[in-house]
C-alpha cells in the first residue's frame, strides 16, 4: 500500500507557482521500465497478441510519443503503464515500483499519488462543475485543500473564470483543459495522455499541445502520450513506433514519423 501525500501549504490562484514536487532522480535513471511485457486476449479458438515482449526504459522528465496504426495496441500499452490493465506476462516498473506486486488498492494509491491520466474523450463527470471535476482526485484522497489547489490549477490552464461551469457549458478545448487540470492537480510524477488532441480542432489542439509541454517543463513530469498527431509526436524527446506488437525507436522528425503514425 502506498503512503499518503505530504500536505503542502495551499496556494492562492494569484500566487500559484508550479515547481517540481519531488526531487528528480538523475537523468540516466529509468523512471519507467518494462521487461518482456506481453498482452494477449482470447478470440474464438485462438489468442490475439497485442504486445509481444516489449522492453522500454524511459528516463524521468522525458517526453515520449507512442505512434502506430489504429489497433496496434498503443492504448493497451498506456493502460498497462497505469496499472489499469494487467499484462499476460512480463513486468511494468514505475518510479521503482513493480506494478505486478500491487493489489487493486495499491494500484489505486499509486495512480492517486504518482500518475495522472488524460483521455481523448475527457471523462468529466457531467453533474460536477469544472472546479469539482478538477478537485476530485484530491477530495478522494481526503485533502482539505482540494478545492484551493484545483482552483489554482484551473487558473493555470486558463479556466479561472469558468470554475462553476458544468462540462456541457464548456467547449471541447475547455473540457480537455479541465481534464488536464484534474490529471495534474495532485502533482504526479508521470502523465499519461491518450490522444489528448484527437477530438479537437486544429487551433484548439495546438493550444492544448503547448499547455502540455509547458506543464511538463514546469513540473518536471514524465510525459508519455499516444498520438496520431505527427507534429505533436515530432516535438517529443523520443518517438516509439508500435508495430506487430513490438516497439521500435523512430527519429523524432515529422518526415520519419508520418509513415508509421498514420492510422491503418
Amino acid at each position: 500500500m502506498m503512503g499518503t501525500l505530504t500536505p503542502v501549504s495551499p496556494p492562492t490562484s494569484e500566487s500559484f507557482h508550479l515547481s517540481p514536487p519531488h526531487p528528480m532522480p538523475p537523468a540516466a535513471s529509468n523512471f519507467i521500465e518494462t521487461r518482456q511485457l506481453s498482452m494477449s486476449y482470447p478470440l474464438a479458438n485462438s489468442r490475439v497478441e497485442v504486445l509481444r515482449e516489449v522492453n522500454i526504459t524511459i528516463a524521468a522528465g522525458t517526453r515520449v510519443a507512442i505512434a502506430g496504426p489504429s489497433g496496434s495496441g498503443k492504448t493497451s500499452l498506456l493502460l498497462l503503464l497505469s496499472g489499469l490493465e494487467r499484462p499476460s506476462s512480463g513486468q511494468v516498473l514505475v518510479d521503482g515500483v513493480d506494478l505486478g506486486k500491487l493489489d487493486a488498492d495499491g494500484l489505486a494509491d499509486l495512480r492517486r499519488e504518482r500518475i495522472g491520466i488524460v483521455f481523448q474523450s475527457f471523462h468529466l463527470l457531467p453533474s460536477l462543475s469544472a472546479l469539482d471535476n478538477a478537485a476530485l482526485p484530491l477530495q478522494m484522497a481526503g485533502r482539505r485543500d482540494a478545492r484551493t489547489l484545483a482552483t489554482a490549477m484551473l487558473d493555470r490552464v486558463g479556466l479561472g473564470g469558468r470554475l462553476d461551469h458544468l462540462p456541457s457549458q464548456l467547449s471541447g478545448g475547455e473540457q480537455q483543459r479541465v481534464a488536464i487540470a484534474r490529471a495534474l492537480v495532485h502533482r504526479p510524477r508521470l502523465l499519461l495522455a491518450d490522444e489528448p488532441t484527437g477530438n479537437l480542432d486544429d487551433h484548439t489542439a495546438e493550444s492544448v499541445r503547448e499547455l502540455l509541454f509547458e506543464l511538463n517543463r514546469e513540473l518536471g513530469t514524465t510525459l508519455v502520450l499516444v498520438t496520431h498527431d505527427l507534429d505533436f509526436a515530432a516535438r517529443c524527446d523520443r518517438v516509439l513506433r508500435l508495430h506487430d506488437g513490438q516497439l521500435h525507436e523512430t527519429p523524432a522528425t515529422p518526415a520519419t514519423v508520418t509513415r508509421d503514425a498514420l492510422p491503418a
